[in-house]
């Protein structure tokens, strides 16, 4: 079964910042970030070569590093959303379009 991972990527990055946010549990949305980053990285390297599951990798957890300066510039949600629709599209551009090799 193929796994949306724009949809894994977005989701977890958005519900891990929630249920952290939600709890003040910061380690409950790390679970939650890192469970979506393996499942969505698990279909990477299905579906694409190791540099391109790399990059995907670098570009998910890049935006969890660079939400938390973009939330002091411009509010949380904007920031996680931003983050999310970006890491969301370079999933979908770099693997979900493309039919499984």
């Amino acid at each position: 079964m193929r796994v949306p991972t724009a949809a894994t990527t977005a989701g977890s990055l958005i519900g891990g910042w929630q249920l952290a946010r939600r709890t003040g549990n910061r380690p409950l949305g790390g679970v939650v970030l890192a469970a979506g980053g393996v499942l969505a990285g698990r279909e990477w390297a299905r579906r694409t070569s190791p540099a391109v599951t790399a990059a995907l990798v670098v570009t998910y957890v890049g935006a969890f590093g660079l939400s938390h300066p973009l939330a002091r510039r411009i509010g949380s949600w904007p920031s996680v959303l931003a983050v999310s629709a970006l890491t969301a599209a370079a999933s979908y551009a770099l693997a979900d379009r493309r039919s499984p090799r």
